[in-house]
């Protein structure tokens, strides 16, 4: 590839076109154009630039290269290369799993064997860390009264933030009081997750932020780290997590539910509002797992949507945004009819229990209203007696204790909960009761306990709680889906088994303005598979090509959501130059399941070119010469988000990333772990010494626990694995080493090794580096390999302030 300055292409080309207008102005009107002047000028210029390009890019030196190397062109067998990497991928997830399996087994042990009748663990409560006092000092230099000091680190794995890898710290939302009883033992008992936190971390450094969420209200953090975080202004007011979509998800089964909001005259103005604002909260616990809808209950019954009368939709944000826009419009009058609206509900119910449709699991019906005369005893007694399938949760609005009775019959009498509402401050606090009541079977299942993926959150130094940016887990994704294996212009992605990217080349985060500041709401989880992939519309036959692509892209969808493996081909748009320009490109799609957990797996290869793949190797052992002798100078990089090789215990991953206690930030820059290149060379370096081991194979992970799609292992797991601390951890090999990528690496660099020397000597033209500058604007060549590897020539001494290529 050649550089050029933008002005004098251009100017060339203006150039040339001014002159031609000029002969054909000045000339006799009949006289013909000459044609064949012109066709010598575009030759001569083609020529020029061709050879000129050909010297500087040193072209035909590389293909002899190559030519005379051991080279091979394969075919890609897609659906093995799939099944390849969905393997490292499930690898990759199963580490997470065992990880949340062991803090649910230690987290189970501890809370049982939690005995303290005389008030002993009140007084071990005095060790535990508040993220909001962290390390907080009075002017003099002296801690704060309530204040615990912490010695903290800085680490890039944790977002370059302060932390301490031994103890956890705790956020607390709002209103919790941490000297309740129940909390100060639950505080107590979690204390003993600290040492389980640090070794689910050694044995995955790709680990990041772990958590432990109690249903008291409070969520441990681990490692711990202040909050906000030193050296960031933010609030210290923390959202209560209990409410979200994460926490009760993972509390509970997926539920069709029906909310029934008394909109009669009774209910107006505050009552309302509180209404609709428990209806809201309500709506924000369910994900896309859920079905849902709200029907207003007046003197007629009909859904606030109406497009969405007599059925569920799923619990997407679109839809819920929907539904509380319309509920919110909805005017109060006429007088509540809850025979029919309970009818109603317990009709729909039970339709999609009987047709397959909905969750196919948990059924509830939610019922927000001032207080109603009766109890509907007839009506339930018909519609949910004897086996009670649906259960009913009721939600008082007001001071008023009319209808309390009412409302208490019916949620007890239907495995339900019932909840006094009066001010907007009760609100997020018991409409979580629902959760723990719904979530009462999952204890039944004893040791299989199914694992739950959260959406994808944003979080990072700004957020209310930091989790794992999708940007982040993209990255790490990509480490066990090596771009080299896929060619130019090949991708992955990941689907859920709802059709929502887990991540995708195409999945952009958008900027909300602080909107998601202090919660851990999602912001831009919940794209589509059809939003990021767009089929080709042909301008000639634009409705049978249109129709034609689609299809293919909603059956690739459909298949990937059930889970199954195949392949499929088609012709996509792909923007370029943020979106400036735009391609048509064939793809060939081959896609399947990522076993255990609800993901699929699909890679995207162009057509023809995609599908074939070049292999040349140097093999290190065997060479006659120190292959770091290819990599001298300055004028070369590699793919910094390639893992060529990096070693994989944390105290190697972090010993050059910690930042000493007192350092500045300056100095915390200064200490950033090496290059990429650096860590290539030190691997070169040390795989030409006798006894080099190549480590090709990620770490396996350790059998998975109960609930891992009906996988499982003993049940003393947590008790045990402090003796089994190096069994499928990444600390009983030190590093890893892509052998095929670092030998390619290297024979890549041995071809393009010397392109900034003289040209060769039989070239029968003598290279002007000067000439070429001032025709076309020449500045640098570079050369861009399959391994990752950039090397480039500057044709003119760059400026202080130019760019890497």
């Amino acid at each position: 590839m050649i550089k050029m300055t933008s002005c004098k292409s251009f100017a060339g080309i203006l150039v040339l076109t001014l002159l031609i207008t000029s002969d054909i102005i000045s000339g006799d009107p009949d006289e013909d154009i000459p044609h064949n002047e012109v066709r010598n000028w575009a030759l001569k210029f083609g020529v020029d630039l061709w050879e000129f390009g050909r010297q500087f890019t040193k072209m035909n030196d590389i293909k002899t290269r190559y030519k005379d190397a051991d080279i091979e062109v394969t075919r890609k067998d897609g659906i093995m290369l799939l099944r390849e990497i969905a393997t490292e991928v499930k690898n990759f997830m199963d580490f997470k799993m065992n990880a949340v399996m062991r803090i649910m087994d230690s987290a189970e042990q501890a809370a049982l064997s939690e005995s303290d009748p005389d008030g002993q663990s009140q007084k071990s409560n005095n060790g535990f860390y508040d993220s909001r006092t962290i390390n907080e000092y009075k002017s003099d230099g002296s801690l704060s009264e309530g204040s615990r000091q912490l010695i903290l680190k800085h680490m890039r794995r944790f977002e370059g933030l302060p932390v301490n890898v031994t103890y956890s710290s705790l956020l607390v939302p709002a209103g919790i009081d941490l000297t309740e009883s129940e909390i100060e033992q639950a505080i107590s008992w979690s204390s003993h997750l600290d040492p389980l936190f640090a070794n689910n971390l050694e044995r995955d450094p790709a680990l990041s932020w772990q958590y432990f969420g109690s249903s008291g209200g409070f969520l441990r953090r681990f490692p711990g780290t202040a909050w906000p975080a030193e050296g960031h202004i933010g609030k210290k007011d923390i959202t209560d997590f209990r409410t979200e979509d994460w926490f009760i998800q993972a509390a509970a089964s997926p539920k069709d539910v029906i909310i029934l909001l008394d909109t009669s005259s009774s209910m107006s103005g505050k009552e309302y509002s509180l209404a609709m604002q428990t209806a809201s909260a309500i709506l924000d616990t369910l994900g896309d797992n859920d079905y849902v809808n709200l029907l207003s209950i007046s003197d007629k019954i009909r859904a606030a949507v109406p497009c969405f009368q007599n059925m569920l939709v799923r619990a997407t944000p679109d839809n819920k945004k929907e539904i509380k826009a319309a509920a919110n419009a909805i005017d109060p009058d006429g007088t509540s009819n809850f025979t029919g609206g309970l009818e109603t509900a317990f009709e729909l119910l039970h339709q999609y229990n009987i047709s397959g449709k909905g969750s196919q699991c948990n059924q509830a019906i939610m019922i927000i209203t001032d207080g109603p005369d009766e109890t509907y005893e007839s009506v339930i007694k018909q519609y949910n007696w004897p086996h009670r399938p649906v259960r009913l949760f009721t939600y008082l609005i007001g001071k008023s204790s009319g209808g309390a009775d009412n409302l208490n019959w019916m949620a007890c009498q239907n495995k339900g909960f019932f909840v006094t509402i009066k001010t907007p401050d009760d609100i997020r606090k018991k409409v979580m009761q629902y959760a723990f009541v719904m979530a009462r079977p999952m204890v039944l299942y004893q040791a299989d306990h199914p694992v739950h993926w959260s959406p994808v959150f944003v979080g990072g130094r700004s957020s209310g709680f930091p989790i794992s940016k999708e940007e982040k887990r993209r990255l790490e994704i990509q480490k066990v889906i090596p771009q080299h294996k896929l060619g130019v212009n090949g991708y992955s992605f990941i689907l859920d088994n709802n059709g929502k990217v887990l991540y995708h080349p195409d999945f952009r985060p958008i900027g909300d303005g602080g909107e998601y500041m202090n919660s851990l709401k999602p912001k831009y989880h919940s794209i589509d598979l059809t939003e990021v992939e767009l089929p080709e519309t042909d301008a000639n036959h634009p409705k049978d090509r249109e129709n034609e692509n689609v299809n293919y892209l909603y059956d690739m969808r459909h298949e990937m959501v059930m889970q199954k493996e195949g392949e499929t081909e088609i012709r996509v748009l792909v923007h370029h130059d943020d979106m400036k320009r735009v391609s048509m490109r064939n793809l060939r799609y081959y896609y399947g399941p990522i076993d255990g957990t609800p993901f699929s797996l699909a890679l995207a290869l162009p057509d023809k070119y995609g599908i074939h793949e070049l292999k040349a190797q140097q093999e290190i052992r065997h060479s006659h010469q120190n292959v770091t002798e290819y990599f001298k100078g300055n004028n070369w990089r590699v793919n910094p988000d390639w893992v060529y090789c990096e070693y994989n215990t944390l105290k190697d991953l972090d010993k050059d990333s910690d930042l000493s206690n007192g350092q500045d930030e300056n100095s915390f820059r200064e200490r950033e772990p090496d290059t990429p290149e650096e860590q290539l060379l030190h691997f070169l370096s040390r795989a030409g010494r006798q006894g080099w081991k190549w480590m090709s194979l990620r770490p396996r992970s350790p059998t998975p626990h109960h609930g891992h799609n009906g996988l499982g292992m003993g049940s003393h797991f947590a008790q045990n694995h402090a003796q089994n601390a190096n069994v499928g951890s990444r600390k009983a090999e030190p590093y890893f080493c892509d052998r095929y990528l670092v030998q390619s690496l290297v024979r890549d660099a041995m071809v393009t090794d010397g392109l900034d020397r003289k040209s060769n000597p039989h070239t029968t033209r003598k290279e002007d580096k000067q000439q070429g500058y001032q025709m076309f604007g020449v500045t640098t060549s570079f050369v861009a390999t399959r391994s990752g590897l950039l090397r480039w020539i500057d044709h003119i001494p760059p400026s202080a302030d130019s760019k890497e290529p």
